[in-house]
């Protein structure tokens, strides 16, 4: 491992090598680290600004959509003044502003199984910040099947959720066995959604990646952690394991991405 530092990033992350939890080693896993974030909107936007600031090496950023000014309610990696630009473009420029030190790379793209094969295996971690349950499901089996951990949030009006799945805990079948039919929840597009929501989520996920990269503290592999803003309230579940699961069970069906072939939904960023 890589502990050399220049002066100007010892002076960037100083308040984490402070950290005795972090140090030097600690931030240099964070440098090396690799991490996918798909979708650049809600979610992703506070989550990929403080992967960034925060010194992960390789940031990548997929997402097809362009950005409007409905957008700018919450996505706040974008400006006014990008509206109509690729999302991913805008968030890289945001992202490359914060800390020229970070490497980004922008993937213009459909989240499809496509690109769940060509992309996924290329980083470390994967960060689910999408609005659809047909790219959530892709992301999850594609990440159980190349072994990457998936930092998962969703949010929806005034409450969030989110988890860590990866393999050895509970898969995200085993918290929902299969989509639920389509026009029966709703999007943040269709019900609304308050835009701090999006920021207070995307910021748990941003620490549960940098905990996951160190190896420090608790993971919430195993839980979910539900928050409804308007009664302050947080609370935690705990997520068994379920052996009749179709991905992670004792007998699993699902051994490929073959079932999402010919998906055409875009990312759908929050």
């Amino acid at each position: 491992m890589n502990l050399d530092f220049t002066d100007a990033e010892l002076h960037r992350y100083s308040r984490h090598i402070l950290l005795q939890e972090v140090g030097a080693v600690g931030q240099a896993k964070l440098r090396a680290a690799r991490v996918l974030v798909v979708g650049a909107g809600g979610l992703g936007s506070p989550l990929a600004l403080y992967l960034a600031a925060a010194g992960i090496g390789t940031i990548g950023l997929i997402d097809d959509d362009r950005l409007e000014l409905s957008n700018l309610q919450r996505q706040i990696a974008h400006t006014t003044a990008r509206i109509g630009r690729s999302k991913a473009s805008s968030a890289a420029e945001a992202l490359t502003a914060l800390n020229p030190e970070v490497t980004v790379e922008i993937h213009e793209r459909r989240m499809d199984a496509e690109a769940a094969r060509d992309l996924i295996p290329r980083y470390d971690i994967v960060c689910d910040g999408t609005d659809n349950f047909s790219t959530r499901f892709l992301l999850g089996d594609a990440c159980y099947l190349h072994h990457r951990p998936l930092v998962s949030a969703a949010v929806l009006r005034f409450e969030g959720q989110l988890s860590v799945f990866k393999r050895g805990c509970a898969c995200h079948r085993c918290l929902h066995p299969e989509p639920p039919p389509e026009g029966l929840v709703p999007t943040c597009s269709e019900a609304g959604v308050l835009g701090a929501v999006t920021g207070v989520m995307g910021t748990l996920q941003a620490t549960e990646v940098l905990k996951e990269i160190m190896g420090i503290g608790e993971s919430l592999a195993g839980r979910l952690l539900l928050w409804d803003a308007l009664d302050t309230r947080f609370r935690t579940v705990t997520l068994h394991r379920d052996p009749g699961c179709a991905l992670c069970g004792d007998n699993p069906s699902i051994l490929d991405l073959s079932a999402h072939e010919g998906a055409t939904g875009p990312v759908c960023a929050l």
